[in-house]
């Protein structure tokens, strides 16, 4: 298949979970043979167009609409102030993409696609003329919902956008069995959903490609003994990751263990937060906060460091760090009340369990979780061995790829028989 792949974020230019899906799971399709067209946002640094691992990457130079935006701007726009620039680069970078791959590589230059696929709403706008312009198969990814983001809220302009994309689309992809029923239960027809997982490197996430000198020289610039039980927490720190109760059930943890450290790794309005939160505490001694994105290598090396690994999230579309957690076989303590894809991965009892799920909600549960594996550090390890196994089985992205481009193939079929 030709594939027509549109997607805010690539790199250079990565800033979440989105951009490390994008990059794996285009290098994945052209492995097993296929072409990619990606088309992403440019800084005004970037090539406009080049090869990269065999792929096609296309950065159109965006333009600044800021005089002209405001004056067909609704009333959800104005609400967002300073945030109006990045609409605006968002909507500029859509159009010019898609003009860019009607009248550019198919027009001029003949390219054959078979297929288009949008990621969520930063790119569905792109995905939308594009479909309606040359009536290709269109699927359209959910990585995650603004009504998720925002716990309810959220943008009604984004929503629009998210609506109007879910029904334009010949197929509607999401990362989780709870995504695929939020989105059911949201509107979107439910002939259109299917479910295809994130995948994971397991080549880079190995425990045993990391020496044990970087552990232990990691553990101690963080004050942490050898006999201490170093617990990590690794992603933005914002409401829906379940940061706070995380800090409020640390007292409770320390009571029973008092060699419990807890390792908070990331950004986000939270931070000021936080830090008070563990003043008010007295948790100085066992937190240790560090606010920043920290690259892969260093991220691997957190969870080669750590006992193990704990994301409360009160929503979750499918959390890839689990993940990552998982393979470099670590015991996990997830959130799993909600719209949560842990719980397609992380087994929490029986012979196969993996790790623990809690509701993020409520501090008490956490500490609960957290001590239920540190009471029997035997019983956590195997569990760690247990969640790698388990990766490697179904979670690698050559595995992923192919059942993406099985729905691909399946939606180009039925296309086809309905023209």
């Amino acid at each position: 298949m030709r594939i027509g792949f549109f997607v805010w974020e690539y790199p250079p230019h990565i800033v979440g979970g989105l951009g490390t899906y994008a990059v794996n799971i285009t290098q994945a399709m052209v492995r097993q043979g296929h072409d990619v067209s990606v088309f992403t946002m440019n800084d005004g640094t970037l090539k406009t167009r080049e090869t990269m691992h065999g792929i096609d990457v296309n950065r159109p130079m965006i333009v600044d609409g800021g005089g002209i935006l405001p004056m067909c701007m609704t009333e959800d726009l104005r609400r967002w102030g300073t945030g109006i620039k990045f609409f605006n680069d968002v909507l500029i970078s859509n159009i010019l993409s898609a003009t860019k791959f009607v009248n550019q590589l198919i027009r001029k230059e003949g390219y054959a696609f078979d297929i288009i696929c949008a990621h969520d709403w930063l790119s569905a706008m792109a995905g939308i003329m594009a479909k309606r312009e040359t009536g290709l198969p269109f699927v359209f990814h959910f990585h995650s919902t603004e009504w998720g983001r925002a716990l309810g809220g959220g943008s009604d302009t984004v929503m629009h956008i998210e609506k109007t994309a879910a029904e334009v689309a010949d197929m509607v992809i999401t990362v989780s069995y709870p995504m695929q029923e939020d989105l059911m239960l949201h509107g979107v027809n439910s002939t259109k959903v299917k479910v295809c997982w994130n995948g994971i490197r397991t080549d880079r996430y190995d425990p045993a490609a990391v020496p044990a000198e970087a552990v232990a020289k990691l553990r101690a610039s963080y004050g942490i003994d050898p006999d201490d039980r170093m617990i990590l927490f690794v992603g933005r720190l914002t409401a829906v990751k379940g940061v706070l109760n995380l800090i409020k059930a640390m007292p409770t943890i320390i009571s029973k263990h008092p060699e419990a450290h807890l390792v908070v790794l990331g950004k986000g309005e939270f931070e000021r937060t936080i830090t008070d939160l563990i003043g008010v505490l007295h948790l100085e001694e066992h937190v240790t906060t560090r606010f920043e994105f920290v690259s892969e290598d260093e991220r691997i090396r957190h969870y080669a460091a750590c006992d193990l690994f704990v994301a409360p999230s009160i929503y979750e579309p499918f959390g890839i760090v689990a993940l990552e957690a998982m393979a470099m076989e670590k015991p996990l303590v997830v959130g799993a009340k909600g719209v949560i894809g842990f719980r397609d991965f992380v087994v929490p009892s029986g012979h196969d369990q993996t790790g623990v799920h809690v509701d993020g909600n409520t501090s008490a549960d956490i500490a609960w979780g957290i001590a239920s594996l540190l009471e029997n550090e035997a019983t956590a390890r195997e569990m760690g061995k247990r969640g790698r196994s388990r990766v490697q089985k179904y979670f690698t992205w050559d595995h992923i790829a192919a059942s993406t481009l099985d729905h691909y193939k399946a939606v180009i079929q039925d296309v086809q028989a309905k023209q």
